[in-house]
Formats: C-alpha cells, structure tokens, sequence
C-alpha cells in the first residue's frame, strides 16, 4: 500500500513538471514569435495602378517583413510581373523601421502598378502593431499631461 502512494506521488509530480514545462515553452513561443499578416485592399482602396486597386498581404515577422503576396487585381500580368520582380525584393528581409524609410527604384514601363505596389506597402506597414512605439506614446502622452499642472 505504502509502495503504492509512493509511485502514485511520483507519477502526479512527473505529471505536473510537464506540464509546467509544456506551458512555459508556449508561453516563450508566442512571445518571440510574432507573426502578422496585413492586408491592404481595405486600407488602400483608394490607391489606384493602371488598370485599378493593387491589394497585397505583407508578412511581418519578429518586426521583419518575410514575405508580400499580390493578390487579385486588374493589372496586366507582364506589367505586374516587371513590378513585383523589381519592388518586392527591395522590402524583404528589412525591418518595418527601415521599410518606412526606404525609397525604391520602380520598374521601367510599369510604372503607375510599382507606384501602387509602393503606396500599398506605405499604407500596410503603417498597420503593424508594434509593443515598443506604444509604450514610447504613452509615456510621451503621460509627460505631456504633467507639464501642463
């Protein structure tokens, strides 16, 4: 009886020790592994090509873009070939700060689609959630309301 307890004690501490384990490793998991996904038909619906809106999913990854998909539109396909071969692989693999900032060469002879291909970048990173600029505008706004006491 005694042995009995004793290995049901044991099995219920081994049991627990997973589990605690199991949680702690999803919990670290989602922290450093942020995954966003933007899509820009509804922010850029105004941003018009040659031949109409240019919608895309950006993919952005721990603050690094991964991956930008265009997604149905109305541009010719060679001219939205040549623009997505010459725009795309300019913000892939550079962070969000540094996208903001960047200003890419266009495509020759697709211009007005690498332009909204441009805008709808612009507009999409303007979206992504970010833990560290909200906490730098709370902390300004909370300056701001003390100087004015």
């Amino acid at each position: 009886m005694k042995r009995t307890i004793i290995i049901a004690a044991i099995m219920l501490l081994v049991a627990g020790t997973v589990s605690l384990d199991a949680r702690t490793k999803a919990k670290t998991k989602k922290a450093n592994n942020t995954t966003q996904v933007i899509y820009t038909g509804e922010i850029a619906k105004k941003v018009i090509g040659y031949n109409g809106t240019t919608p895309l999913n950006i993919t952005v990854k721990n603050g690094v873009i991964e991956k930008i998909e265009v997604l149905d539109n109305q541009e010719s396909p060679g001219y939205l070939k040549r623009a997505k071969d010459k725009v795309l692989p300019q913000y892939i693999g550079k962070t969000v700060a540094e996208a903001k900032k960047l200003k890419p060469d266009i495509a020759t002879g697709a211009t007005y689609t690498s332009e909204a291909i441009i805008k709808n970048i612009q507009m999409g990173l303007e979206k992504v959630k970010s833990t560290t600029a909200t906490k730098k505008k709370a902390t300004t706004k909370k300056k701001a309301s003390k100087k004015r006491r």
